[in-house]
C-alpha cells in the first residue's frame, strides 16, 4: 500500500512538471529565453560567482535549460526543456532541443524554478549528445561546476568530467549537480523550430541550417 503510494506522489509530481505554463509553451520564446541565459554568461564578474571564462572557453557544446522547474511533496522531480549548440569550424551549431528529465525520493517540500547551464567540456561528452537519451551521472560523468575566478576552476572536477552544471538564481550562477537525471531530444521541438523531424545528431553535425527565430541565441553564442 505504501509503495503504490509512492508511485502514485511520483505520478502526480512528474505530471504537475510536465505541465509547462503557457508562456513556455512556446518553442521560439523558449529560444529566445535561452539566448537571454547565454548573454548573461558574460555579464557576471568571475569575482562575484560568475562561471569562470577559461571554463566556457574551452567547452565543445552548451547545453542551456531557461526554466528547468522542480517541485517535491515528500517525491521531488525535476523537468526542464532547453537547447544544446557546439562548437565547429569556428562558430556554432545551429541549436538541437533536448529535455532534462529527473526525480528524487526524499523528505521535501516545496517548488522552485531555475536556469541551468551545462558545459561539455571534451569530445566524449559531445558524443553523449548525439544520442537520443543518456543519463548524467550514469552514461556521462557530470559534477557541479565551479565558480569564481578562473584559478579556482582548475579543480579535480573540471579537469575530468565530461559536463560541468550550474544553476542560476537571484542574479548569480553557482554548481549544481544533476546526477540521475536524463537528457533527450526534444523531438517536437525540433519539428517546430526547422518544420520537420530532424535527430540532434542531424542538427549538432553542422549540416542544418540555424532556424530565423534561432538568431537572438547564435548572436549570443558568437559572444562567448
Amino acid at each position: 500500500m505504501k509503495r503504490q503510494f509512492i508511485a502514485t506522489a511520483a505520478g502526480v509530481v512528474l505530471a504537475s512538471l510536465v505541465a509547462v505554463p503557457v508562456a513556455w509553451a512556446d518553442t521560439s520564446e523558449r529560444l529566445t529565453a535561452a539566448a537571454d541565459t547565454v548573454q548573461s554568461l558574460l555579464k557576471i564578474p568571475e569575482t562575484d560567482k560568475g562561471i569562470p571564462q577559461d571554463l566556457i572557453k574551452k567547452a565543445q557544446c552548451l547545453v542551456v535549460v531557461p526554466s528547468l522547474k522542480s517541485a517535491a511533496l515528500g517525491v521531488g522531480g525535476e523537468y526542464g526543456r532547453g537547447f544544446v549548440s557546439c562548437r565547429q569550424g569556428g562558430g556554432w551549431t545551429a541549436p538541437a532541443a533536448v529535455k532534462v528529465e529527473g526525480g528524487s525520493f526524499g523528505f521535501q517540500i516545496g517548488g522552485s524554478e531555475t536556469e541551468v547551464v551545462m558545459l561539455v567540456m571534451n569530445e566524449k561528452g559531445m558524443q553523449r549528445l548525439l544520442s537520443d537519451k543518456f543519463t548524467l551521472g550514469g552514461d556521462a560523468s557530470i559534477a557541479a561546476g565551479p565558480v569564481g575566478r578562473a584559478a579556482e576552476a582548475k579543480t579535480d572536477a573540471a579537469m575530468t568530467a565530461e559536463i560541468l552544471s550550474y544553476s542560476r538564481s537571484r542574479g548569480l550562477f553557482a554548481g549544481v549537480s544533476l546526477s540521475g537525471a536524463t537528457l533527450r531530444e526534444d523531438d517536437s521541438a525540433n519539428k517546430d523550430l526547422y518544420g520537420k523531424a530532424l535527430t540532434n545528431r542531424e542538427i549538432l553535425g553542422g549540416k542544418v541550417a540555424p532556424a530565423t527565430s534561432a538568431k537572438p541565441f547564435m548572436s549570443a553564442l558568437g559572444a562567448l
